[in-house]
């Protein structure tokens, strides 16, 4: 042990930090854009910025459970991908489940003009016409028709807090929210 603790004391602190962030991406923004006429998004620069080099031939990119489009790294769909395996292929509803989150999903590139092909099929589902809004957090990038997305987040201060107090109410003060726990 104490061998492995003067190892990582030689180790430059800058490569800690690249090999922390190259677990698990955290994008963050939200932007404007246009699709053109044959289908393909421009993926903006600050956003483009935030995508580790190696992930922007691997994206994947496949239909959300909301009325979007998600787009993940490579990598970060298989992590998300991984999530199913615990899921018993014997349960009818099991298998439904695994097909409908599958259903759509395509790997995509970054092509020489920081572009991706949006599939007819995924365009069609989440209605997504020339206005787009891009919404990253996490390790995931949405993309929403303009109009369906105001129309989601059409909601008044009031609505936001109860909202809140629903889905985060029952945290103890400095305890980290857990999505799956009651």
């Amino acid at each position: 042990m104490n061998d492995l603790w003067r190892l990582v004391g030689k180790t430059p602190f800058y490569l800690h930090r690249q090999n922390r962030n190259k677990e698990m991406s955290r994008l963050i923004g939200e932007y404007e854009c246009r699709i053109d006429g044959k289908g393909r998004l421009i993926i903006p620069t600050r956003l483009k910025r935030q995508l580790p080099p190696e992930a922007q031939e691997k994206l994947v990119i496949n239909r959300s459970l909301d009325k979007c489009l998600v787009l993940f790294t490579k990598a970060d769909w298989e992590k998300e991908s991984e999530k199913l395996d615990g899921l018993n292929m014997f349960n009818a509803q099991h298998r439904q489940f695994i097909r409908l989150y599958h259903n759509g999903a395509n790997e995509i590139a970054l092509d020489m003009s920081d572009r991706i092909l949006i599939p007819k099929n995924l365009k069609e589902y989440a209605e997504i016409n020339t206005d787009v809004v891009l919404f990253a957090y996490g390790n995931r990038i949405e993309i929403w028709s303009e109009k369906v997305y105001r129309q989601e987040l059409n909601t008044d201060s009031e609505a936001f807090a109860g909202l809140a107090e629903q889905v985060m109410g029952t945290k103890k003060p400095n305890e980290p929210h857990r999505p799956d726990s009651p």
